[in-house]
């Protein structure tokens, strides 16, 4: 699990292709590797990834295909930003919300306009099955990052982005056509869902 709380950008020093899965390294500072084991559950661009050994500045990855084709990380090439978390722990202060690393679907960066020199407004487009799960104020994961839905169209939501998450994340990177990964909050996906078994039930 993890908090939604970017703590590095890492930049990516190479991908190699193989038969069924891709090898990925990230270079990222020593801080962030310290006391990091091989088998240890990193997110990546906010999807769940299990760390091979690496060297001191170094985290490694295989990637299978059908979760380069599900997400973002199938674009990534060397020198690509990516954000980066590690697991929670008992520990953990939880800035953000819950989010297990599994990614819902990629949405399409439609809109960024500059609000002023240090925040930006963005509106994300998604696939309409998965618009039932976006409310105003709700919670959302975004290439790991945990933020709150602004605005909320037929097919799209905005999301306000403030100086620190623009320092802290790749979000900044950001530009008309980007892909996201997008992970959906936990207790709103359960919700909409029950809620539809519950009608679907009545209809029968």
């Amino acid at each position: 699990m993890f908090t939604g709380i970017v703590t590095e950008q890492g930049v990516v020093s190479s991908v190699k292709s193989n038969k069924g899965y891709s090898s990925i390294s990230i270079k990222c500072s020593k801080k962030f590797l310290k006391g990091l084991k091989k088998g240890a559950s990193v997110a990546v661009n906010g999807v769940c990834l299990t760390s091979k050994k690496g060297s001191s500045e170094m985290l490694q990855f295989d990637v299978i295909d059908e979760t380069l084709s599900l997400t973002n990380l199938k674009q990534i090439k060397k020198g690509t930003k990516v954000n980066l978390e590690r697991s929670m722990t008992v520990k953990t202060e939880i800035g953000g919300h819950l989010l297990s690393g599994h990614i819902h679907c990629e949405g399409t960066v439609s809109k960024v306009t500059k609000v002023s020199n240090q925040t930006k407004d963005m509106l994300i487009t998604l696939p309409s099955k998965m618009m039932k799960y976006i409310f105003y104020k709700g919670y959302i994961g975004i290439n790991g990052c945990s933020l709150t839905i602004g605005k909320v169209n037929k097919n799209s939501f905005f999301i306000h982005l403030i100086p620190e998450t623009l320092k802290i994340t790749n979000l900044d990177e950001l530009s008309e056509k980007s892909k996201v990964n997008i992970e959906i909050e936990q207790s709103t996906l359960i919700t909409v869902e029950s809620v539809e078994k519950i009608i679907a039930q009545k209809k029968v």
